[in-house]
């Protein structure tokens, strides 16, 4: 596991995802849910949702009204730069985007403002492994 994810992971607490869905078969719900219970606070990003995993959903980032740590990405590729942008004006500290997604120029965009880019990766399957090293 590359130091920044390891750090990253140790770090955080608060994770704002992107397109977290209340349907219980969908990805972000799982993986949300997995880290919910792993003592990160959960944050839904989702305009169709009003609470996911009991807590109250926003309809875009720049409607959090707290810090966000982490921007966990489920949307498709094509929207990650606008997520970018949103991220940068929060302050978060990293991008994450989940397996399959992936947009170069926005993960740059990203690193130039001083997030911390996790890209085409699961933040579960990382957090495991951190689990498992210890």
């Amino acid at each position: 596991m590359a130091p920044e994810i390891r750090d990253l992971l140790r770090t955080s607490r608060v994770i704002a995802v992107v397109g977290l869905s209340s349907k219980r078969w969908r990805p972000s719900y799982g993986v949300s849910e997995y880290m919910q219970r792993h003592g990160y606070r959960i944050i839904p990003v989702n305009p169709g949702e009003s609470e996911v995993l009991g807590e109250k959903a926003y309809p875009d980032l720049d409607s959090v009204p707290e810090p966000v740590d982490i921007v966990n990405v489920f949307r498709r590729s094509e929207f990650v730069p606008e997520v970018v942008e949103a991220a940068i004006r929060k302050g978060a500290r990293a991008i994450w985007m989940q397996e399959g997604v992936v947009h170069e120029e926005a993960a740059r965009r990203a690193a130039e403002a001083g997030l911390v880019v996790v890209m085409d990766r699961c933040i579960l399957k990382e957090h495991r492994k951190l689990s498992t090293a210890g």
